[in-house]
C-alpha cells in the first residue's frame, strides 16, 4: 500500500500537571474541547496529517502525564522524538518556574530536537499571573519560540502546532542535504585519488 504521507514525526508534550496538555492535544487533532479537567493516566496520543511547505506531514502527538510519580515512564516516550512542547499554564506561576526542570530533562534525554514553549490558559486575562514580556525574555535566553495559547478559545494552537513541525521539517530536509554533500565529497575524492594508468609502449 503507498503511504498517505510524505514524512512522519513524532511530537512529545510535556509540562506540569494540569496545565492543559490534553487540551491543547485534542483541540489539534479532533478540534475539540472539555473544560472538565481529566488527568492523564501515563500517555496517550494522537495522530493528525498536515501540509507543510508542500510536503504531507503525518505528526505522532504525544501527551505526557505531568505528575512526578508518572516522571519514570515518560522518560522512555523522548525516543525518537522530532519536537517537544513544553506547556505551562499562564495563570499558575509555579507552572512557568518549573519549565527549566522540563527543559533540563530535554537535554538529559534527546541529543538534538526542536522545542517550543506554549503559555496555555491564555484568555482570562485578569488571571493572568505569567507576563508576556517575562515569558518573552526567558525564551529567547532559552533560543526556543513561544506561543500564548488558550485550547478553550482556540487560540493559537494550530500556528503552534505547524510552527514546530515546520522546524522540525526544515531540520530534517538540511541533514539530508547534508549528507548529501558528503556524499558527493567521497566520490569526488575516490576520483581524484585514482591511480593514472601507464601507456604501454
Amino acid at each position: 500500500m503507498a503511504k498517505d504521507y510524505d514524512h512522519l514525526f513524532k511530537l512529545l508534550i510535556i509540562g506540569d500537571s494540569g496545565v492543559g496538555k490534553s487540551s491543547l492535544l485534542l483541540r489539534f487533532a479532533d478540534n475539540t474541547f472539555n473544560g472538565s479537567y481529566i488527568t492523564t493516566i501515563g500517555v496517550d496520543f494522537k495522530i493528525r496529517t498536515v501540509d507543510v511547505n508542500g510536503s504531507r506531514v503525518k505528526l505522532q502527538i504525544w501527551d505526557t502525564a505531568g505528575q512526578e510519580r508518572f516522571r519514570t515512564i515518560t522518560s522512555t516516550y523522548y525516543r525518537g522524538t522530532h519536537g517537544v512542547i513544553v506547556v505551562y499554564d499562564v495563570t499558575n506561576g509555579e507552572s512557568f518556574a518549573n519549565v527549566k526542570r522540563w527543559l533540563h530533562e530535554i537535554e538529559q534525554n534527546c541529543d538534538v530536537v526542536n522545542k517550543v514553549l506554549v503559555g496555555n490558559k491564555n484568555d482570562e486575562p485578569e488571571r493572568k499571573v505569567v507576563l508576556t514580556e517575562d515569558a518573552k525574555r526567558f525564551a529567547s535566553t532559552m533560543q526556543i519560540e513561544l506561543f500564548e495559547t488558550s485550547a478553550k478559545d482556540n487560540l493559537n494552537v494550530e500556528e503552534m502546532f505547524l510552527s514546530i513541525t515546520r522546524e522540525v521539517l526544515r531540520q530534517k530536509l538540511d541533514m539530508r542535504e547534508r549528507q548529501q554533500g558528503d556524499n558527493q565529497d567521497t566520490v569526488n575524492l575516490r576520483k581524484a585519488n585514482k591511480p593514472k594508468r601507464k601507456n604501454c609502449c
